[in-house]
């Protein structure tokens, strides 16, 4: 069996020139942070800054037979929505790569199919509907919740998102529908305690420390949320004031529950290698409110943060997640069904 330290890696990340300097100086910073510490457990990487959407330029120099790619590349620059493309690229390319695959990557940008599987599959998930225009009466049960269908990182999620009666609900789907020229997705808003459980692995399924956000701070519910701002805006209340604790404060049964469910979610949409599955809980059931299959996976995020908590720096996270990609090389046989 060909191991990733057998392997020169491709460290692949977005650096798109529309960004300010700021965000880009970030992005080549942390891409050389993962790097180096991936160096430090043995493997040979190479960094390929992705700067347009020409991807196969990039990587012209590179033989895929003799190289394994790190996919960190979230898109493609000026090409919008192009997480899957740039997954369905390296396919055609014919490089193996970290991650999910393109099929799951364009499934989990539509939350309504995304829901359906759920559904289908008997995993708890908050009741839904999309609107794709504005209907008197469309919706019954508050309070709710309103997001673009279509998005991933909470964009269009912010206080204005939480609704308390028809008439908010109304003006929110308005506003969706005309800043994200797409359908809104309205959900049951479960105010409860929210979890994001990081899982690895492929045959094998292995739950990370699951980490718990606190929202204790705040009384008002519009705030009760994992906003846009309190990903990525320093600044913002939300992202100073919002807790995590790892591990979550869960009793054994409890945590149980919320690993049978995570990893129902995360098979259910074939993820692979690893991924992040978003859970709330309320009055003893979890609900998977979404499954990031590209999880975010700087050393601050909560998934390199569960890592660290079960024993792994921030290489030998990497290393591991380059194994399990190894074991699709070509030059691996097939594991075992």
């Amino acid at each position: 069996m060909l191991t990733a330290a057998e392997l020169s890696v491709l460290l692949v990340y977005g650096n798109d020139p529309a960004w300010d300097s700021e965000d880009r100086e970030e992005s080549d910073r942390e891409s050389r942070r993962l790097a180096c510490a991936m160096r430090r457990q043995g493997h040979s990487v190479s960094l390929v800054s992705v700067c347009d959407a020409d991807l196969p330029k990039a990587l012209s120099a590179y033989e895929p037979s003799g190289v394994l790619v790190f996919n960190w590349c979230e898109g493609l620059p000026g090409v919008h929505h192009s997480e899957a493309l740039v997954a369905e690229t390296l396919e055609k390319l014919r490089f193996t790569y970290t991650g999910a695959s393109a099929r799951t990557l364009r499934l989990c940008y539509d939350k309504g199919r995304v829901k359906k599987r759920l559904q289908s599959l008997g995993i708890p998930t908050p009741r839904w509907k999309l609107l794709s225009a504005l209907e008197a009466g469309a919706w019954d049960g508050f309070p709710a919740i309103v997001k673009p269908a279509s998005e991933h990182c909470s964009m269009g999620v912010d206080e204005g998102a939480v609704v308390s009666d028809a008439a908010e609900l109304q003006e929110r789907v308005a506003y969706v529908l005309d800043t994200f020229r797409q359908p809104a997705l309205v959900e049951d808003f479960i105010d409860g305690r929210e979890f994001h459980v990081a899982l690895w692995g492929n045959q094998h399924l292995e739950m990370l420390p699951p980490v718990e956000m606190d929202f204790s701070c705040f009384d008002d519910i519009h705030q009760r949320l994992c906003s846009h701002d309190a990903k990525f805006a320093p600044d913002s209340e939300a992202y100073q004031k919002i807790k995590s604790y790892v591990p979550a404060r869960l009793t054994a049964d409890e945590l149980a529950q919320l690993e049978a469910v995570s990893k129902a979610a995360y098979r259910a949409l074939d993820c692979r290698d690893y991924g992040r599955i978003d859970v709330r809980l309320r009055e003893g059931v979890f609900y998977v409110l979404d499954i990031n299959p590209n999880a975010d996976i700087s050393a601050d995020a909560s998934l390199a943060m569960a890592a660290g908590k079960a024993g792994y720096c921030y290489g030998r996270f990497g290393s591991r997640v380059l194994d399990l990609a190894a074991q699709r090389h070509p030059q691996n046989p097939p594991p075992h069904q």
